[in-house]
This record gives C-alpha cells, structure tokens and sequence, in this order.
C-alpha cells in the first residue's frame, strides 16, 4: 500500500462496528465502478491467494450480489449481498451473509451490514466504510476469522487495479469527451504505414505512441507473446486533419489473422460512459456478428467489436 494514502482501521465493540477510512489514487467514478461492477470487483475482492467469481449481481435497491471466494484447492466459499438504499457515486449499503450456491443464508455465521460512503477529493477518493453487526459476539467471531487482514489485502488488490487504470486513463486519453476513430488492422507493418501517414499530415502520435505486443504487462491475462511478433505494433494512433483521430494495430498471421479488403477497417466510437457502450453494442450489432462482446480488457478499456447487418464492421472502446 502506498504510504501516503490514509487508512484508518477501527473496532468499537460498544457499537458492534469496524470502521474504516481508505483514500484511492484515483477519481471517483473509477473507485465507484470498482465498487458496483462485478467484473471489476472479480478483480480485487478477495485476498490472495483467493480469487473472486460472481454468480450473479443486481446493482440497485433490492437486488443481490451473489459470489464466491476460491480457495488454490477450488473451494468455494458463497456470500451474498442484499442491496439497501444506493446513491449512485455517493453511498450505497447492505446486508452481507454466508450462503450457499444457490443464495441460501447460512443462520449459524455472523450478517455484515456495510455502509459504504464516497467521498471525491480532487483526484484521489476517500470511502468511508462501515461494518455493523448484531452483536459482540458476531464482531468478535469475524475478527477472529481474520477479517483486517484479509480486507487490508483485498483493499491493497484494489490499489494495484486502480494505479494500473488511472495511468491508463491518463495516457491513452485526456479528455472525457466522446470521439469517432478509423481504426486500421495490418498484416505486421503498422509502423511502415504510420510513419508514412506521420510525414503526409505533419502530426505527432498521441496517446502512448507506439505502444508494441512486447510492452503487454506479463501478468496480464493472455497467453505468452511470441518473440516473433513482439516488436510489432499493439496500438498507435495519429491525429490527421479536422480532428480525426487514425488508430491501428498489427493483426499477423502468427496470431491466426487472415486481413483482406473490408475486414482490415473498423469505424470505433469511444463513448463517455459504459452505459452508452453498452447501448450503442446492443442497438448497432442487432442482427449482425458480434466477434468480440464487451469486457473489460487489461489496456484500460471496456470494449467490444462486431460487424453489423450491413456489412460494417464496429468497435465500441470506453475507456474506464
């Protein structure tokens, strides 16, 4: 954890509560997605070596977040979550149990009521987190269970998960504001292509620059780059006249791509929110192909693409 940023990890057994203050190195609608999404939350929720999987998640007043924590054997321990009263980016609260796969409470185990506040300071966010139980015994029995140390490690997966998308976010975009991209695919000589349209418009890349398969991070989760291709061309992109942005990647046949005319171009809309993204994926691939569906990729984007009824093929790309 970086030491900077405040933590503070209180029991008050006269009232039954662990109280927590935790400041995130990032904006606030990055640390409330991380909170209220369940691919993100998959990320980070549980201490290593644990690992998170969603079965089912309801974001709203009412509804239910059902998971499992899995142990290196594949064990699986179930929780659910009941959502309470939510304030979208503000607060949001509910009661927590030990279940089973299908959601039925286990009634011999401690319910966690959290509390969860939100709180934006500049670019950093601070959560005011609340865990209330029925009665001393119930906050004692998840002390013992080790509750501080294993949230400290899932809170310190978080700060990981954040610092990677903040610096994400940072480098590949500056704006918020939604933009149409021509997104390029070649058979491995991106670069030849671009520094040629680099000397025709008289720009400078933007984002990252050249950015090459061999910069993916190694924990990323992908197979192994092969050596082969390592210094061809991930990403790149070019602003060239009236505001347009060009995009391109390298799309060889070593990672089993076969380009040909009309397959080699998309039209790629960044939208300002996932929502949009997910209505622009929904509405635009109806009855066409989807060929990627959205997720939520380790470059820092929720993305998806497709080719529509008519033949043209789509990326969405949101960055988070």
């Amino acid at each position: 954890m970086n030491p900077n940023l405040q933590f503070d990890f209180t029991v008050d057994k006269e009232n039954h509560t662990v109280n927590v203050k935790r400041t995130f190195d990032a904006e606030l609608d990055l640390v409330w997605d991380a909170w209220t999404k369940p691919e993100i939350l998959d990320l980070w929720w549980s201490p290593k070596p644990y690992r998170m999987q969603t079965k089912s998640m309801d974001f709203r007043e009412g509804g239910t977040w059902l998971y499992a924590m899995i142990s290196p054997e594949n064990e699986k321990h179930w929780c659910r979550n009941d959502y309470q009263k939510i304030r979208p980016q503000q607060s949001f609260s509910g009661l927590d149990a030990f279940c089973d796969e299908n959601g039925v409470v286990n009634t011999n185990m401690p319910r966690t009521h959290w509390e969860n506040v939100f709180t934006a300071a500049g670019e950093q966010t601070l959560v005011n987190i609340t865990a209330r139980y029925n009665n001393l015994a119930d906050l004692e029995m998840i002390i013992q269970m080790g509750f501080k140390e294993g949230f400290t490690m899932a809170l310190e997966n978080l700060d990981q998960y954040l610092a990677a998308q903040f610096q994400l976010r940072k480098e590949n975009k500056t704006s918020k504001t939604a933009r149409v991209c021509t997104y390029l695919n070649f058979p491995g000589n991106t670069e030849e292509a671009f520094l040629f349209y680099r000397s025709v418009f008289k720009t400078e890349f933007s984002g990252r620059g050249i950015q090459r398969f061999g910069d993916i991070p190694a924990n990323a989760d992908h197979p192994p780059v092969a050596d082969v291709i390592k210094k061809m061309i991930l990403h790149i992109e070019l602003p060239i006249t009236g505001g347009h942005i060009l995009m391109a990647t390298d799309a060889p046949k070593e990672m089993g791509f076969n380009l040909s005319s009309g397959n080699n171009m998309h039209i790629c809309i960044e939208p300002e929110s996932r929502e949009e993204a997910d209505r622009l994926f929904t509405e635009l691939s109806a009855g066409g192909k989807v060929t990627m569906p959205m997720a939520d990729m380790f470059f820092g984007a929720y993305f998806g693409e497709f080719t529509d009824r008519y033949g043209v093929n789509w990326m969405i790309n949101h960055q988070n």
